[in-house]
């Protein structure tokens, strides 16, 4: 596939005239899909598409389109038919004044290979260690490739193999619990470890329901209601457009608001999925650090922003959104997570997150899933799903009390149009309150 875009790309480059630059940008992918409902395959098949974008720029103006191709000696013709349109539309296009593509060409070539079950295999996998369970979930799994490339002499190429395997175990009155196995290396036991894990959680929440009152309790986060909670922050928290618009959530930050010396989080392009590279031509570094020991760090600075702000770009994507998304580990062993929480909550999950004072960096949310009453260190209940409200400040501030030494690796699970290439490697938190309203 890398071969085929760069010799698309090279056809291209002969079309254009003085003074134009055109960008080019590949997303595809070759992946098994299943999907699953109580216990049972409902749904399975393989995606193979390519989708390629095309920019045109010439005297600060700019055209862009994206056409799915076909893989075969047709696509030729087609995109450089687009081509022509592009250039048809230049003359009726303002000026942009925040243009900013690479200029100086920086090739890269990353490649990741793994080791991923046939189809089949997850589905007798999953057949055998969820067989008596109404297991649903969403099996996706294959090999995902980005390449950029530009009529300045440019080319990046990025392939991963990976897969991502989201599920949830139902029991009666909509009680679940929400899990998943993800990774570069298919392990069956591994696998049948988290469905065993998951159902013994399932059998927990079979008891009585527990309602408790509002008010502070004791909680200790998993990693998945911790990716939540970073989600969120990821809403403009890093972001160097947003900062300068003052319109960070994490705005107290920049005038000495902290929050625990424990929290380092850090955009970790060098050990996550998605590309070293973004859509303007624009290489991105290994790292770049977000919130260093509690205190505000780099933003992600867009080309355009950096323009438009007079910054340095890091090549940031458009959205100045973390991809690649890394929470520094703590010293808490996850076995001793519920007898370190001691009398407390067990949330496995939140969802439903908003902010209820987006300038104070409050959040609200829903717990979700599997959430326990636990006393003494052992769980007692489970409990109905409830509302906090709290600002990031205490919740990963003063209420901090430890984190995780073990971080779980969750991918970005969504498939609309395409695998995502986003992911975060989280690690489990322990709060000494945290507000819930009802």
């Amino acid at each position: 596939m890398k071969d085929d875009f760069y010799a698309l790309t090279g056809r291209l480059e002969r079309e254009l005239r003085a003074g134009e630059v055109l960008l080019l940008e590949l997303s595809a992918e070759r992946s098994d899909f299943v999907r699953f409902n109580r216990g049972r395959v409902r749904q399975a098949g393989s995606v193979v598409q390519r989708f390629l974008s095309l920019r045109l720029v010439h005297a600060n103006r700019h055209a862009g389109a994206t056409l799915a191709l076909a893989g075969n000696g047709d696509d030729s013709d087609s995109v450089r038919a687009m081509l022509a349109r592009l250039r048809e539309l230049l003359p009726a296009l303002p000026e942009d004044p925040w243009l900013a593509i690479a200029e100086e060409p920086r090739s890269t070539t990353s490649e990741r290979r793994g080791r991923l079950p046939a189809a089949q295999t997850v589905v007798d996998a999953a057949l055998g260690a969820a067989r008596g369970l109404d297991f649903v979930g969403f099996y996706a799994g294959g090999t995902m490739y980005r390449g950029f490339a530009n009529s300045l002499g440019q080319r990046n190429w990025h392939e991963v193999e990976s897969f991502d395997f989201d599920w949830s175990l139902h029991g009666e009155a909509n009680r679940a619990v929400k899990t998943g196995y993800a990774g570069f290396d298919w392990d069956d036991s591994a696998f049948a470890a988290k469905v065993d894990a998951a159902a013994q959680e399932l059998a927990l929440l079979a008891a009585s329901p527990r309602r408790i009152e509002p008010g502070e309790y004791r909680v200790f986060l998993a990693p998945r209601a911790i990716e939540e909670l970073v989600g969120l922050l990821c809403w403009g928290g890093f972001s160097a457009r947003s900062r300068a618009t003052k319109q960070s959530p994490l705005l107290r930050m920049e005038h000495g608001e902290a929050l625990s010396e424990k929290v380092t989080l850090v955009e970790n392009t060098a050990e996550g999925i998605a590309p070293g590279f973004q859509a303007d031509g624009f290489v991105k570094p290994a790292s770049v650090t977000l919130l260093e020991r509690g205190k505000l760090a780099d933003a992600l600075v867009s080309p355009r922003s950096a323009k438009e702000y007079g910054l340095a770009t890091n090549a940031a994507n458009a959205r100045e959104s973390p991809e690649s998304i890394d929470l520094a580990p703590g010293k808490l062993d996850p076995h001793d997570a519920l007898a370190a929480l001691d009398t407390g909550l067990y949330i496995s999950t939140l969802w439903y997150l908003n902010y209820s004072d987006r300038a104070a960096g409050r959040i609200t949310g829903m717990t979700r899933f599997a959430t326990f009453r636990v006393e003494g260190g052992r769980i007692v209940a489970p409990l109905e799903p409830m509302r906090f409200d709290d600002t990031i400040y205490r919740m990963l501030g003063e209420s901090l009390v430890d984190l995780t030494a073990r971080r779980e690796w969750l991918p970005d699970s969504s498939t609309y149009g395409e695998r995502s290439s986003a992911a975060a490697r989280l690690p489990g938190a322990l709060l000494r309150t945290l507000r819930f309203t009802l």
